[in-house]
């Protein structure tokens, strides 16, 4: 199937609208895990993707310590390489395997960025990552930030990255990071119940011709059609999102304001409530994509017509003033 694709930035690499995210592949075992799952339909979610016409897979070093690195690495060399979609994903945080539950530590020194590098490349499988990504910034600053992306610069002058890129970075940091190097692209949360990058981080990126993939646009799946207080109850002992104050009481009730608000929008257009969760995110100008996690290949089924789907003025006003309404989340409302 051929998707819509952008370019990434001032990237060499166009990407579809919508890639797959391969958190919940890591499976659970660790602080921020969705519970169990199994390999084999991991893989067999990755190679639906690609099917279906999805160009990049996006994960990091730290979804299930590594795990989820390894099962994207056998999928990505079990695709016939004319076919084989970008991999992207991201490192700086580290966590001990011997105490899997504890929160993982943001370290961006140049010497564990490496040992980072090197231990994905191992695990992937690939000689080069097409698009590396810092996945948090140091809390307390103990690195400059000014040193960590010079680091990321000499991997992407040693041709072991195709393009450097972070996630979770305010202007400040994005400020610093570009001057010394162009910052290709950016990961931002953004939903239509977290929408605070559309008024910071993107107009940013917009000016500076830095790509934007934006992360949970269905809220790790409280926008989407069949997500009920019965599912929160189900979820894994483990699932990090029993944790969540936005799958607790009052914030999940705001929330599935939101989403009962998508329905009618969605019934419309003749899709679900989880395209038009995502479409509304590929909206906004300056977004280049969005990632959408799956567990099966049935879950891919759910949301891939957002990417060609193009929401109009009346689905995006219904989906403003139902935001308005509800209460959840801040932020714009309104796609400029």
């Amino acid at each position: 199937m051929d998707l819509p694709r952008r370019r990434l930035g001032t990237t060499d690499m166009e990407i579809t609208r919508v890639g797959l995210g391969a958190w919940a592949i890591g499976g659970g075992g660790w602080s921020f895990g969705w519970g169990p799952q199994d390999d084999a339909d991991s893989i067999a979610t990755i190679r639906a993707a690609v099917h279906r016409g999805i160009d990049w897979v996006d994960t990091a070093a730290i979804y299930g310590l590594g795990h989820s690195e390894e099962v994207v690495g056998r999928a990505v060399r079990e695709i016939p390489e004319p076919d084989r979609p970008f991999v992207f994903t991201k490192l700086g945080q580290v966590a001990d395997p011997s105490r899997p539950f504890e929160p993982a530590r943001t370290i961006l020194r140049p010497d564990s960025m490496r040992r980072e590098l090197e231990d994905s490349l191992r695990r992937l499988g690939v000689e080069r990552i097409d698009l590396y990504q810092i996945h948090w910034p140091e809390s307390d600053g103990t690195t400059p930030i000014e040193d960590s992306w010079t680091e990321m610069a000499r991997f992407l002058d040693e041709g072991k990255v195709r393009a450097i890129g972070v996630s979770n970075f305010d202007v400040p940091l994005l400020e610093r990071c570009e001057a010394i190097r162009h910052v290709d692209s950016l990961q931002p949360p953004f939903s239509a119940i977290r929408r605070d990058a559309a008024g910071t981080v993107i107009p940013w990126s917009v000016e500076h011709r830095t790509g934007v993939i934006v992360y949970s646009p269905m809220q790790s799946g409280i926008l989407t059609d069949r997500f009920s207080r019965e599912r929160v109850e189900a979820m894994a002992e483990d699932d990090w999102r029993r944790r969540s104050p936005a799958f607790n009481e009052p914030g999940l009730s705001r929330n599935l304001a939101v989403r009962d608000a998508l329905r009618p929008i969605a019934e419309r257009h003749g899709t679900t409530v989880a395209a038009v969760a995502v479409a509304w995110t590929l909206a906004w100008y300056g977004v280049t994509g969005a990632i959408v996690g799956a567990r099966s290949p049935e879950q891919i089924d759910g949301w891939i017509d957002a990417a060609s789907l193009e929401l109009d003025e009346t689905g995006l006003e219904a989906v403003a003033v139902a935001v308005e309404g509800s209460d959840a989340g801040s932020g714009p409302t309104r796609p400029t």
